[in-house]
């Protein structure tokens, strides 16, 4: 891919998420911030030709302040390219619920921290964050403690720094972190629409940016079970289990901070309605011929993907005894429709999804509560659970399972509420 094409789908794919459809509208601006931080060297220019920094951050002051007083640092999330404050305003601010309004209008200082990279090392990242969350404390006027946290894989990130930080013995002075649908647990791609990433990639070399997510670093650190080529196991990745590793090496969690957490799936056990083993993707164009991808079921020799080329060699992706992820409580993210909308934007390779959305991040991961192993434990009925099962001081699960870090006002104000 050249860096113009580059540049151009990290424009089309939004800020916070997985994969958004290359069709989607791009964001209004945003209103200029009260500052902009840099951290790190300049990795790139985006479109226009500005620099992009390994980390950015725009910091909106509250109402009422002409510096930082009540500094709330929130953290993006996971997706191609680098972080747009216009795409982050929007989602932030434009959508059901205000949350950085309603953040500002209570006297908060919002600190939006953006990546250079948001695919890459969640470690590499939380540098960033350790010094952001360092120079709001110098900068800060008074003494009031920071709210520190972020939104999908920006949960991590920032879990991450504080723990460092107060591994290392310096003073972060947070009295509150919180996480936003983040997989503490793991998070879920399906494998057959993994397979089918890298199968496009093998075809076509230049067809190679969603199999290029998937094998990036912060993937691979995040993904519940992961494949790395067509052929390959689904399996848990050596990035992931040395993340662990040093994530518990740290003390796994910050031990000073209150710890919040909200999901954007049910907390009931009641799944998203998605039937298992049944297809998902269907290529209805000739130069992906009667390739079909399916739901995850349990059980050997599942088949999740068969993937046919007019010009390829056929392959057909299975696994073994990986429970029911798709149809779980949990956020979703509309995996299959997006990848067939990519497909439909292509000559002669048309595609239809019966099922357009799948989970994410099972709610057992977002308030951190339940391993991913087994069907039963996803289903885990959540609001009957005794709180103290969860590694968080409190948690708030959504009414519905819905899109990945979708900013409602149930959610939204529950938390601000505790800040």
């Amino acid at each position: 891919m050249s860096e113009q094409s580059a540049e151009q789908s990290e424009q089309a794919v939004g800020t916070i998420g997985l994969v958004r459809s290359l069709g989607a509208a791009v964001p209004p601006a945003a209103p200029a911030p009260d500052e902009t931080w840099h951290f790190g060297r300049v990795v790139k220019e985006d479109a226009d030709g500005h620099p992009v920094h390994e980390a950015t951050a725009w910091i909106y002051y509250g109402e009422g302040n002409r510096s930082l007083v009540r500094p709330v640092l929130l953290a993006d999330g996971f997706d191609f390219g680098h972080s747009s404050l216009d795409g982050l305003h929007d989602d932030l601010e434009r959508g059901a619920y205000p949350f950085l309004g309603e953040l500002r209008r209570r006297g908060r200082d919002v600190i939006v921290l953006g990546w250079g990279d948001r695919s890459a090392s969640i470690t590499q990242n939380a540098r960033f964050a350790g010094e952001a969350v360092l120079r709001a404390i110098a900068q800060r006027v008074g003494g009031t403690p920071l709210v520190v946290g972020g939104f999908g894989m920006g949960g991590l990130v920032t879990r991450y720094a504080l723990a460092k930080l107060e591994h290392q013995r310096i003073d972060h002075q947070t009295a509150t972190y919180f996480s936003w649908d983040t997989p503490h647990r793991g998070a879920w791609v399906p494998i057959g629409l993994q397979a089918f990433a890298h199968y496009l990639k093998q075809l076509d070399p230049y067809n190679r940016a969603l199999s290029d997510l998937i094998n990036s670093p912060a993937a691979k650190q995040m993904l519940w079970r992961h494949l790395e080529s067509v052929r390959a196991p689904a399996e848990v990745t050596t990035e992931r289990e040395e993340f662990l590793a040093e994530l518990e090496r740290v003390g796994g969690w910050p031990r000073r901070p209150r710890l919040l957490a909200v999901a954007n799936g049910r907390g009931d056990g009641s799944g998203n309605g998605v039937e298992a083993g049944v297809p998902a993707l269907r290529s209805t164009g000739p130069v992906l011929p009667r390739t079909v991808l399916h739901t995850q079921r349990e059980g050997a020799g599942a088949v999740v993907a068969e993937l046919r080329a007019l010009l390829g060699e056929d392959e057909t992706a299975t696994t073994d005894d990986l429970p029911e992820c798709d149809g779980a409580p949990g956020s979703t993210l509309a995996s299959f429709s997006v990848a067939a909308a990519a497909l439909n934007a292509l000559p002669l390779a048309g595609a239809e999804a019966p099922v357009p959305a799948v989970c994410f991040v099972p709610a057992v991961s977002a308030v951190s509560v339940r391993d991913l192993d087994t069907t039963e434990l996803l289903h885990t009925a959540i609001d009957k659970t005794d709180p103290q099962e969860s590694d968080f001081d409190d948690y708030r699960c959504a009414s519905e399972n819905e899109p990945h870090t979708r900013i409602t006002e149930e959610l939204g104000a529950w938390l601000i509420d505790r800040f």
